[in-house]
């Protein structure tokens, strides 16, 4: 089965939501009350990987429920999740603490908000690419209301 860049691309950010999501539940466990921004990430995750799963499956088996501007605006609110997720959390981080060695919760929170802001890049990737394919595939309208798309060759018969 030969696989598409788009196709590499989403099972890339696949791999790295899996990733993510166990680093920041990692770090959401040392907690007894766990901060919002953290929570915030660990449901990023969790979201991407059912909007992966609804743009790579639905496709393929469940043609009806499949909507192009739906898993452009899907993707558009994952792109925003994960830059609001990202800042906050490197905010909370902070680029500066004197006890925050590569080993422990501490580490694996730099290393939270490193994947974090890979996800949003690669979210936003994938935005750009979705959104240039459902410009060139729509249909557009001259002025007055006839559609200009390409008509299919007729038939000559046999």
């Amino acid at each position: 089965m030969a696989y598409g860049f788009v196709s590499i691309v989403h099972l890339v950010a696949l791999v790295l939501c899996i990733i993510e999501l166990g680093i920041m539940a990692y770090v959401v466990s040392a907690w007894l009350s766990a901060p919002s921004s953290e929570s915030f990430l660990v449901f990023n995750s969790i979201w991407s990987l059912l909007v992966l799963a609804y743009i790579g499956f639905a496709p393929l088996y469940f043609t009806r429920l499949f909507h192009r501007l739906a898993s452009l605006a899907l993707l558009a609110v994952t792109t925003i999740f994960w830059f609001a997720g990202a800042v906050a959390f490197a905010a909370f981080v902070g680029p500066f603490r004197r006890n925050c060695g590569p080993d422990g919760h501490c580490g694996s929170a730099r290393a939270g908000v490193v994947f974090a802001f890979f996800l949003w890049a690669l979210f936003s990737f994938l935005l750009v690419l979705d959104s240039l394919e459902a410009m060139r595939s729509r249909k557009h309208t001259e002025p007055g209301g006839a559609t200009t798309a390409a008509k299919p060759p007729t038939y000559a018969g046999a």
